[in-house]
Protein backbone atom coordinates (compact mmCIF):
# COMPACT_ATOMS: atom_id res chain seq x y z
CA UNK A 1 0.00 0.00 0.00
CA UNK A 2 0.97 3.31 -0.78
CA UNK A 3 1.50 5.53 2.15
CA UNK A 4 -0.32 9.49 2.25
CA UNK A 5 2.71 11.97 3.14
CA UNK A 6 2.76 14.92 5.36
CA UNK A 7 5.90 17.21 3.74
CA UNK A 8 6.42 19.76 6.42
CA UNK A 9 7.87 23.22 5.34
CA UNK A 10 9.45 25.56 7.31
CA UNK A 11 12.17 26.91 9.83
CA UNK A 12 14.43 25.59 12.90
CA UNK A 13 10.73 25.95 14.90
CA UNK A 14 9.77 22.93 12.83
CA UNK A 15 13.24 21.23 12.68
CA UNK A 16 16.44 22.21 13.61
CA UNK A 17 19.96 20.37 12.74
CA UNK A 18 22.26 22.29 15.26
CA UNK A 19 22.21 19.47 17.89
CA UNK A 20 22.56 22.27 20.67
CA UNK A 21 19.53 20.75 22.75
CA UNK A 22 16.71 22.70 20.32
CA UNK A 23 14.09 20.80 18.66
CA UNK A 24 11.82 21.60 16.22
CA UNK A 25 7.89 20.37 16.75
CA UNK A 26 8.05 18.71 13.00
CA UNK A 27 10.00 16.29 14.67
CA UNK A 28 7.78 15.21 17.36
CA UNK A 29 4.59 15.01 15.33
CA UNK A 30 5.05 11.52 13.86
CA UNK A 31 4.13 9.50 16.84
CA UNK A 32 0.55 11.03 16.67
CA UNK A 33 -0.22 9.37 13.33
CA UNK A 34 -1.14 6.08 12.12
CA UNK A 35 2.34 5.01 10.76
CA UNK A 36 0.59 2.47 8.30
CA UNK A 37 -1.17 5.12 6.94
CA UNK A 38 0.67 8.00 6.66
CA UNK A 39 4.52 9.00 6.61
CA UNK A 40 5.75 12.47 8.10
CA UNK A 41 8.56 14.01 6.10
CA UNK A 42 10.16 17.08 8.01
CA UNK A 43 11.84 19.34 4.80
CA UNK A 44 11.85 22.50 6.87
CA UNK A 45 15.22 23.94 6.98
CA UNK A 46 16.58 25.91 9.82
CA UNK A 47 17.12 29.65 8.88
CA UNK A 48 14.72 29.87 5.96
CA UNK A 49 11.91 32.76 5.80
CA UNK A 50 9.14 31.74 3.17
CA UNK A 51 11.39 33.93 0.39
CA UNK A 52 14.85 31.92 0.91
CA UNK A 53 13.16 28.30 1.35
CA UNK A 54 12.11 28.92 -2.54
CA UNK A 55 15.04 30.65 -3.21
CA UNK A 56 17.42 28.02 -1.68
CA UNK A 57 15.86 25.06 -3.36
CA UNK A 58 14.21 23.90 -0.25
CA UNK A 59 10.57 24.31 -1.94
CA UNK A 60 11.36 22.32 -4.94
CA UNK A 61 13.04 19.39 -3.01
CA UNK A 62 10.13 19.28 -1.00
CA UNK A 63 7.62 19.43 -3.85
CA UNK A 64 9.28 17.10 -5.80
CA UNK A 65 7.77 14.63 -2.52
CA UNK A 66 4.65 15.78 -3.26
CA UNK A 67 2.07 13.27 -4.78
CA UNK A 68 -1.44 13.45 -5.43
CA UNK A 69 -3.55 13.05 -1.89
CA UNK A 70 -0.64 14.39 0.10
CA UNK A 71 -0.79 16.98 2.72
CA UNK A 72 1.30 19.87 2.80
CA UNK A 73 2.56 21.81 6.18
CA UNK A 74 3.44 25.25 5.73
CA UNK A 75 4.72 27.24 8.50
CA UNK A 76 6.60 31.13 7.89
CA UNK A 77 7.21 34.04 9.82
CA UNK A 78 9.97 34.39 12.30
CA UNK A 79 12.75 35.00 9.71
CA UNK A 80 10.48 36.68 7.59
CA UNK A 81 11.16 39.98 8.98
CA UNK A 82 14.58 40.51 9.12
CA UNK A 83 16.60 42.56 6.43
CA UNK A 84 15.78 41.89 3.20
CA UNK A 85 19.31 42.98 1.92
CA UNK A 86 22.48 42.29 3.67
CA UNK A 87 25.60 40.52 3.23
CA UNK A 88 24.41 38.18 6.40
CA UNK A 89 21.30 36.82 5.79
CA UNK A 90 19.44 38.66 3.37
CA UNK A 91 16.37 36.56 3.81
CA UNK A 92 13.44 38.96 4.51
CA UNK A 93 10.24 39.70 2.84
CA UNK A 94 7.84 42.71 1.82
CA UNK A 95 5.07 42.92 5.48
CA UNK A 96 2.09 42.46 4.66
CA UNK A 97 -0.45 39.81 1.91
CA UNK A 98 -0.24 42.29 -0.89
CA UNK A 99 2.03 42.44 -4.65
CA UNK A 100 4.25 44.90 -3.89
CA UNK A 101 8.05 44.09 -4.83
CA UNK A 102 11.34 45.52 -4.90
CA UNK A 103 14.06 44.68 -6.85
CA UNK A 104 17.78 44.04 -5.15
CA UNK A 105 21.15 43.47 -6.11
CA UNK A 106 21.27 40.70 -3.24
CA UNK A 107 24.63 41.41 -1.29
CA UNK A 108 24.74 37.83 -0.02
CA UNK A 109 24.27 36.09 -3.38
CA UNK A 110 25.43 38.77 -5.93
CA UNK A 111 22.55 38.18 -7.94
CA UNK A 112 19.87 40.64 -8.82
CA UNK A 113 16.33 39.57 -7.40
CA UNK A 114 12.73 40.42 -6.90
CA UNK A 115 11.68 40.38 -3.42
CA UNK A 116 7.69 39.97 -3.02
CA UNK A 117 5.68 40.03 0.49
CA UNK A 118 5.00 37.74 2.49
CA UNK A 119 1.52 36.47 1.50
CA UNK A 120 3.12 36.82 -2.43
CA UNK A 121 5.57 33.75 -1.04
CA UNK A 122 2.22 32.10 0.76
CA UNK A 123 -0.05 31.84 -2.41
CA UNK A 124 2.68 30.57 -4.01
CA UNK A 125 3.39 27.62 -1.42
CA UNK A 126 -0.61 27.04 -1.93
CA UNK A 127 -0.70 27.23 -5.46
CA UNK A 128 2.11 24.98 -6.09
CA UNK A 129 0.64 22.27 -3.37
CA UNK A 130 -2.69 22.32 -5.51
CA UNK A 131 -0.85 22.10 -8.80
CA UNK A 132 0.27 18.28 -7.25
CA UNK A 133 -3.24 17.60 -6.41
CA UNK A 134 -2.32 17.78 -2.73
CA UNK A 135 -3.43 19.91 0.10
CA UNK A 136 -1.90 22.87 1.87
CA UNK A 137 -2.62 23.71 5.28
CA UNK A 138 -1.53 26.98 6.41
CA UNK A 139 0.04 27.25 10.16
CA UNK A 140 0.37 30.65 12.10
CA UNK A 141 4.25 30.67 13.81
CA UNK A 142 4.96 28.82 17.21
CA UNK A 143 4.48 32.31 20.07
CA UNK A 144 8.18 33.14 21.33
CA UNK A 145 8.27 33.45 24.94
CA UNK A 146 7.51 37.33 25.14
CA UNK A 147 4.97 38.08 27.22
CA UNK A 148 2.86 41.49 27.00
CA UNK A 149 1.60 44.02 29.34
CA UNK A 150 -0.97 41.71 30.89
CA UNK A 151 1.41 39.36 31.23
CA UNK A 152 0.43 36.56 28.81
CA UNK A 153 1.98 35.33 26.20
CA UNK A 154 2.54 37.79 23.11
CA UNK A 155 0.06 36.45 20.39
CA UNK A 156 0.90 37.09 16.70
CA UNK A 157 -2.45 38.66 16.40
CA UNK A 158 -1.40 41.61 13.34
CA UNK A 159 1.45 39.93 11.89
CA UNK A 160 2.38 37.18 10.34
CA UNK A 161 0.21 34.99 12.15
CA UNK A 162 -2.67 37.94 10.87
CA UNK A 163 -1.24 37.49 7.59
CA UNK A 164 -1.44 33.70 7.10
CA UNK A 165 -4.76 33.24 8.49
CA UNK A 166 -5.65 35.65 5.57
CA UNK A 167 -3.91 34.02 2.86
CA UNK A 168 -5.64 30.57 4.24
CA UNK A 169 -9.13 32.33 3.60
CA UNK A 170 -8.75 33.91 0.53
CA UNK A 171 -7.40 30.53 -0.42
CA UNK A 172 -9.31 28.58 1.16
CA UNK A 173 -6.85 26.97 2.58
CA UNK A 174 -6.90 24.91 6.17
CA UNK A 175 -5.71 27.14 8.52
CA UNK A 176 -4.11 25.95 12.11
CA UNK A 177 -4.07 28.54 14.97
CA UNK A 178 -1.15 27.16 16.64
CA UNK A 179 0.06 30.55 17.77
CA UNK A 180 -3.09 30.87 19.83
CA UNK A 181 -3.10 27.13 21.13
CA UNK A 182 0.33 26.74 21.86
CA UNK A 183 0.72 30.62 23.54
CA UNK A 184 -2.76 29.32 25.69
CA UNK A 185 -1.28 26.05 26.87
CA UNK A 186 1.59 28.17 27.69
CA UNK A 187 -0.13 30.49 29.76
CA UNK A 188 -1.51 27.75 31.34
CA UNK A 189 1.96 26.92 32.86
CA UNK A 190 2.89 30.16 33.87
CA UNK A 191 -0.69 30.48 35.94
CA UNK A 192 0.18 26.93 37.72
CA UNK A 193 3.93 27.36 38.37
CA UNK A 194 5.40 31.00 37.05
CA UNK A 195 6.93 32.45 34.04
CA UNK A 196 10.42 31.12 35.43
CA UNK A 197 8.65 27.17 34.07
CA UNK A 198 8.96 28.18 30.85
CA UNK A 199 12.58 28.26 31.01
CA UNK A 200 12.18 24.34 30.52
CA UNK A 201 10.20 24.78 26.82
CA UNK A 202 12.88 26.79 25.42
CA UNK A 203 16.24 26.72 24.68
CA UNK A 204 19.11 29.14 24.62
CA UNK A 205 16.82 32.47 23.49
CA UNK A 206 13.09 33.25 23.36
CA UNK A 207 12.28 31.34 20.20
CA UNK A 208 14.06 28.12 19.89
CA UNK A 209 12.28 25.07 21.73
CA UNK A 210 13.96 22.42 23.61
CA UNK A 211 12.36 19.07 23.70
CA UNK A 212 9.83 19.63 26.10
CA UNK A 213 8.96 22.87 24.18
CA UNK A 214 8.48 20.95 20.60
CA UNK A 215 6.62 17.94 22.29
CA UNK A 216 4.27 20.97 23.36
CA UNK A 217 4.12 22.39 20.10
CA UNK A 218 3.41 19.35 18.49
CA UNK A 219 0.65 18.57 20.52
CA UNK A 220 -1.34 21.88 19.72
CA UNK A 221 -0.60 21.22 16.14
CA UNK A 222 -2.64 17.96 16.51
CA UNK A 223 -5.56 19.72 18.49
CA UNK A 224 -5.23 22.14 16.03
CA UNK A 225 -5.94 19.39 13.04
CA UNK A 226 -8.71 18.25 15.18
CA UNK A 227 -10.55 21.88 14.37
CA UNK A 228 -10.24 21.24 11.06
CA UNK A 229 -13.50 21.41 8.89
CA UNK A 230 -13.22 19.79 5.01
CA UNK A 231 -9.72 18.36 5.75
CA UNK A 232 -9.51 14.70 5.63
CA UNK A 233 -5.95 14.62 7.69
CA UNK A 234 -7.65 14.24 10.97
CA UNK A 235 -8.61 10.64 9.87
CA UNK A 236 -5.07 9.70 9.77
CA UNK A 237 -4.34 10.28 13.48
CA UNK A 238 -3.90 7.47 16.62
CA UNK A 239 -7.04 6.43 18.13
Amino acid sequence: MTKTRLILAGDSTLRNGAGNGQWGWGDCLGPYFDAVRIEVINRAMGGRSSRTFISGGNWEEALALVRSGDFVFIQFGHNDAGPINDDSRARGTLPGIGEEWETIDNLLTGQRETVYSFGHYLRQYVRDTRTRDATPVLLSPVPRKQFGADGRILRNEGGYGFWTWQIAQAGDAPFIRLNELSADALDEIVRAMGPEALDEYFCGDHTHSSRKGAELNAAMTVRGIGELERCSLNSYLRN
